[in-house]
């Protein structure tokens, strides 16, 4: 099933650190954040970045480690991630992140309509403001920032919490860029 565009006529992925999930639903992050994915689940198509670029993806790891204690439920993190991995085509993220977000409790009839989450009553408010926050800043050069949809998050946010959620915006769109990037699909 294609759930994700094309990039070049190849299906586009991208490399995301797996973070262990509680099995209930909004169960924050408890454990450590493991090394890149066993080559066994990823095709590289192009290169191996983690293994060409340590430092960097050492940083990456630092910014997921800092959502992990952000106080941000595991259940919304893994839709922003699921939803900006959608936006990007990023194969291997779409398919890694739904498989967090059903390890968090995430059901099938909200996984299957995420892409169109404006058109169901599946979403709290909460989460709609986040998606659409993740929609604001993932299509940067379409859309900017539109202040209705960073006003939006004032009702449902603490500042420190609308920091966090940016940061984990930010974060999962750069992990796009290098999946993307380098041709990563799920094996």
């Amino acid at each position: 099933m294609l759930v994700s565009g094309h990039l070049n006529g190849r299906l586009a992925s991208r490399l995301c650190v797996q973070l262990a999930i509680g099995e209930a639903k909004g169960q924050r992050y408890s454990r450590a954040i493991p090394p890149p994915p066993p080559l066994e689940t990823v095709m590289h198509n192009r290169i191996e970045w983690a293994k060409h670029a340590p430092e960097a993806y050492k940083a990456m790891v630092g910014l997921e480690q800092a959502l992990v204690k952000s106080g941000l439920e595991s259940s919304l993190l893994e839709l922003v991630r699921l939803r900006a991995s959608q936006i990007n085509g990023c194969a291997y993220c779409v398919n890694l992140h739904a498989n967090d977000a059903r390890k968090a409790g995430e059901t099938e009839a909200r996984l299957q309509t995420l892409s169109v989450w404006r058109e169901t009553a599946y979403f709290t408010p909460r989460e709609r403001a986040a998606l659409a926050w993740v929609e604001s800043l993932t299509r940067l050069p379409e859309r900017g920032a539109p202040q209705d949809d960073y006003e939006a998050l004032q009702g449902y946010f603490e500042p420190a919490e609308v920091a966090n959620l940016t940061l984990a915006i930010a974060t999962i769109n750069a992990w796009n860029r290098f999946g993307v990037g380098f041709a990563m699909v799920p094996a």
